[in-house]
């Protein structure tokens, strides 16, 4: 079976169309889903998602599928890239690509039990990094998405409703 970028595009368009809610919930649901999407909590984002939409009363469906439009096997390794480089940025020489190569080298030659202490030395300094770009990346991107959204169900909203009124 062949996949198609594009259908596959399509149907998750559809579905981001079709639900069901007011605009404010429908794209609070999105925005919400984007930043939790981008930021790098990958093994945690469905919890977050749903826990979050439903703590604040707004759309899970809608955050499920922009989380997945944002955050899918296709972007993760862009999506790293980028938190790690903007939370370089902000937190420079704690994560750098030399600092990673030489601990690699370290890790090689030590032994098991030796590779990892040097490895959780290094992750608490990883994780800092990365979620500080994140949490940076996520902030506008979300904000940008909530409005964009918005307009967009309102607007299929107001089609919805002049449809309704001619028939």
């Amino acid at each position: 079976m062949k996949w198609d970028l594009r259908r596959t595009a399509r149907y998750y368009f559809l579905r981001f169309k079709r639900l069901q809610g007011t605009p404010y919930s429908l794209a609070m649901g999105a925005a919400l889903g984007v930043s939790i999407g981008i930021s790098p909590t990958l093994p945690l984002h469905t919890v977050l998602i749903v826990g979050s939409t439903l703590l604040l009363r707004v759309n899970t469906i809608a955050a499920l599928i922009a989380a997945t439009v944002v955050s899918n096997p296709l972007t993760f390794a862009a999506q790293y890239y980028l938190c790690w480089k903007i939370g370089d940025k902000i937190l420079p020489h704690r994560l750098t690509l030399e600092r990673l190569q030489q601990v690699l080298a370290m890790v090689k030659e030590a032994g098991f039990v030796e590779g990892i202490k040097i490895l959780s030395h290094l992750s608490v300094d990883a994780l800092l990094v990365i979620l500080t770009g994140g949490f940076i990346l996520a902030v506008p991107l979300g904000i940008a998405t909530y409005f964009f959204s918005y307009r967009f169900f309102d607007h299929i909203q107001k089609k919805r409703r002049q449809k309704h009124l001619l028939n």
